[in-house]
Parts: C-alpha cells; structure tokens; sequence
C-alpha cells in the first residue's frame, strides 16, 4: 500500500505565493508517476500538474508559468510550488500517485485565494 499526505494548503491573497508538500509512504517503488489535481465547488476534478520518476513534469495550460512541480526522492516527497495565484485557483488539492494497477490518492489540502 501506499499512503499520500498533503500539507501546505492555507488562505492566500491574491498574487501571493503557497508550497504545497506531498510525502509518500509505504511501497513508494510502485509510484510511476506523481502530480496533483484540484477540485473546486461544484466542478470535476482536474489536472493541475505531473512529474514521472525521471523528473519530466507535465501542467496544465491554466497554471502553467505560475506553478512549478519538483520532487525530492531521498524525501519521497513532491513539492507544488504555486506562484501569483489567483482566485480561480482556489479549490482543495489533492495529492495523486500512480502505481502499477491503481491509483493512489491522498486526503486532500485546502487552498483559498482571496481577491
């Protein structure tokens, strides 16, 4: 088994800046693939931004410029720093690991951003 905890989420104004954390524990080898996704109140979950063991990071089109992906794997942990950020990021972000046959997903980090 794997286990995902996020941390990092908090209320921000607008233009300011979040480092979201995510440590992974358990059979981590299993983890191809890691990223982040987010959901906001009353809209599907949506891609925020991957990273592949190799360290080739993939983001969606809305935060691209502004958010930037990386891992420590001595820490097992991947960071999502999140730069002039905007009131449409706000939504709970969710910690994502993908294994050989599943899917992993942590409890999920609230993010605010006030205008």
């Amino acid at each position: 088994q794997v286990q995902l905890v996020e941390s990092g989420g908090g209320l921000v104004q607008a233009g300011g800046s979040l480092r979201l954390s995510c440590a992974a524990s358990g059979a981590i080898f299993r983890l191809n693939v890691m990223g982040w996704y987010r959901q906001s109140p009353g809209k599907q979950r949506e891609l925020v931004a991957t990273i592949t063991s190799g360290g080739t990071t993939n983001y969606a089109d809305s935060v691209k410029g502004r958010f930037a992906l990386s891992r420590d794997n001595a820490k097992n942990t991947v960071y999502l720093q999140m730069n002039s950020l905007k009131p449409e990021d706000t939504a709970v972000y969710y910690c994502n690991g993908v294994g050989l046959t599943r899917d992993y997903w942590g409890k999920g980090t609230l993010v605010t951003v006030s205008s």
